[in-house]
Parts: structure tokens; sequence; C-alpha cells
């Protein structure tokens, strides 16, 4: 079957005295379906569920409490802890067999250290069952060009390009070389190869891979982040040189997206720049997700291709009439992302206290609401 994990590195219970405790605070975390694990000291060890934090149990952490327990986290991941130590921060991934996949980031604060775990788990989920339109997963059939996924940490972005991952692994004969920090998902080669690079533990920087990646015959690039001028650079020359490149920003909308990666660049460059994006980007999906009334979460999504109207307002400079362009190309499968709030809320799934909060433009959806 494709998309399940292949558990590695993984980690076998050891009944070690600490390592049992942290994994024991792990096994609860995904036993009560939560989406993140904290461990800060001054606080007990606490869940994330339906977006409501809740303490696993009574009293506060100490620092060598927490402390410890970030060490067998470091202990089960077979990672050295000197990075978090020497940086401050740090990121990783780890599988415990028969349990879940967790993404890990450790940071010290006031002095002692703590981790906050995000659990992903094993095996990709159906696109249809965590609500991606169709739409979205037509990404899966393109072959050349650009397509952003963008939205706010925790928006569900690596789910997203999880699944279309997975579609593109099922359904082509291609070869797929993904760059993340780190690893959330596990692919198994299907019809498709899958390299899947993470930073620090196979590559140095995600420009380095990327350059590399352009050498490794790929038909699909998925870039886990553009943070920098340079690998906005290389991502959209792979772009232009005939392979599909899918990335992320932590922006919400079109408009936001397109103007940020111009901005990145020099005065001098943008309108070269400006003319290269219109040329290479295909398509711009923008996410969040909200808190339905059955207390689950719901992604609502703003989608935008690049048709004529579009591309000529990027390279003349005119983006902020994009949004407009949306709204009004419903037949060539775009939606904003109001109108994607306003459809949730129509159909009873989110209340409009939620709409509201999440609108993009609460004054104009309020009177939408209000009809």
């Amino acid at each position: 079957m494709s998309g399940t994990a292949l558990e590695q590195p993984s980690i076998e219970n050891k009944g070690a005295h600490n390592m049992e405790n942290v994994q024991t605070y792990l096994q609860k975390a995904v036993e009560q379906g939560a989406s993140d694990l904290f461990i800060v000291a001054g606080k007990a060890v606490s869940v994330k569920r339906e977006g409501e934090i809740v303490p696993l149990e009574d009293g506060r952490l100490m620092p060598e409490d927490s402390e410890s327990l970030v060490r067998d986290l470091y202990g089960m991941a077979h990672r050295p802890i000197e990075r978090c130590m020497s940086m401050g921060d740090d990121d990783f991934s780890l599988s415990v067999t028969g349990m879940a996949r967790f993404r890990v980031n450790t940071y010290r604060q006031r002095g002692s250290l703590a981790a906050v775990i995000r659990i992903v788990s094993f095996g990709i989920p159906d696109w249809r069952e965590v609500d991606i339109p169709e739409e979205v997963m037509k990404i899966a059939n393109m072959t050349r060009g650009m397509v952003l996924v963008t939205g706010p940490a925790g928006g569900g972005k690596s789910t997203t390009l999880a699944c279309v991952v997975d579609a593109v692994n099922r359904n082509r004969n291609a070869h797929i070389i993904t760059i993340e920090d780190p690893i959330e998902y596990l692919h198994r080669n299907d019809k498709s190869i899958i390299s899947q690079r993470e930073l620090a533990m196979d590559t140095s920087s995600y420009v380095t891979a990327l350059r590399a990646s352009l050498r490794q015959a790929p038909d699909v690039i998925l870039l886990g982040e553009m943070r920098d001028l340079e690998t906005i650079q290389t991502a959209m020359t792979a772009a232009e040189t005939g392979h599909l490149v899918i990335s992320t920003l932590h922006t919400v909308g079109a408009v936001n997206t397109i103007d940020r990666i111009i901005d990145v660049f020099p005065p001098s460059q943008q309108q070269q720049v400006r003319i290269q994006l219109a040329q290479v980007l295909k398509t711009v999906i923008s996410q969040q997700l909200l808190p339905t009334v059955s207390g689950t979460l719901v992604p609502a999504f703003e989608i935008m291709h690049l048709n004529n109207a579009v591309r000529t307002m990027v390279r003349d400079s005119r983006i902020h009439q994009i949004d407009s362009v949306i709204q009004t190309s419903a037949a060539e499968g775009m939606i904003a992302m109001d109108e994607s709030i306003l459809r949730l809320h129509k159909a009873g799934r989110i209340t409009t206290e939620t709409a509201l909060h999440c609108a993009m433009n609460p004054d104009q959806l309020q009177k939408k609401l209000g009809r």
C-alpha cells in the first residue's frame, strides 16, 4: 500500500524508566487524538486537543524534569542534543513503532529545555476525508511550473502536500524529490520513485539540496519552505527548466503570497522577478484550519490559477486587482477564501463568530451573512 510509514528511525520500548516516561506521554497524546504535546517547565505536560490546551496530569514540571524528558526525545531519535544547546532550538522527527510519527521542535526558554511535539499519524490520510477539494488535488496532474501552498503554521499545508505527493506517486511514473525540515509523512515507492531528504540529516540547506536535485533527474520537487531570496530564485529557475516545483510560504491569500515573493528581492530586480513569476507560477493555494461546531477542524481554501488576466496583473504590478479576478473566475476552478468560509457556514459546519474571525474581509462577509 502506498503512503504508509517506513517507521524509521524507530524505537522499540527498551523499558528504561525515563524513556518509558516520555513514551507514556506520547502514547497518551496519541490515544487522546491530540495534535500537539507540550513539555515546558513551570507547567504540567499538556496536549492540544481540538484547539484547546489541556494538562495530562496535576503538578508542574521542574526545569530538571523538562530537561530529562527532552534528553529522552533525543535518545529516541538517536540525535545529538548539541545543536539545541548551542543554537537555542532544533527540529527533528522520529517514529515510535506501532504508535505514530512525531515532529519535534526543542528550544531553550528561561534557561530550561522545552519541546513542542506535533503528532503525525502513520500513513497518508485520504484527501476526501480531510476535506481537500478536488480542484487542489489537480496539482498532481501538473508536469511543470511552480505551485505554492500557503497559510499559517498549523494550517494543514503538510497534509495537503502529502496527499498531492501520494496522488503523483500512485498515478504517475515519476521521480519525486522532497526536501523537508523535518520529514513528516513517509512515502513508499509506488508507480514513482520518491527520494525524501531531510535538512541537517541528509543535506545542509534547502538551496544545496535544490541545486543538487536538478542533477537527479527529477519530475516533481517538493520544497518544504521558501525561506530566503536564494531559495526562491533557485526554485523559480527549477520551475522554468521544465520541472514541477511545489513549495510553501507562511502567507494567507494569493495576493499576499505574490507580494511576499517580490518583496524579498532588491528593488532593482523586482520587475524582472514579476516577469519571471508571471511565467512560472501556475497556482497558489491558501488554506487555514477552522474549528467546527462539532469540535473538529475543517480547512478553508483559496484557490488561484494564473490565467491570462492574472499573469498580466503580476507582470504589470497590479497585484491588488487579483482578488476581483478570483471572485469572478469560479468557472475556472478559482475560489476566494471568504467564499470558502461562507460555504462552510452555510453548511452549518462553523459558527458565525468563527467565520468572521477567520475572514480576510470580515465586513464584507458580515453583509453576506446578514443577507
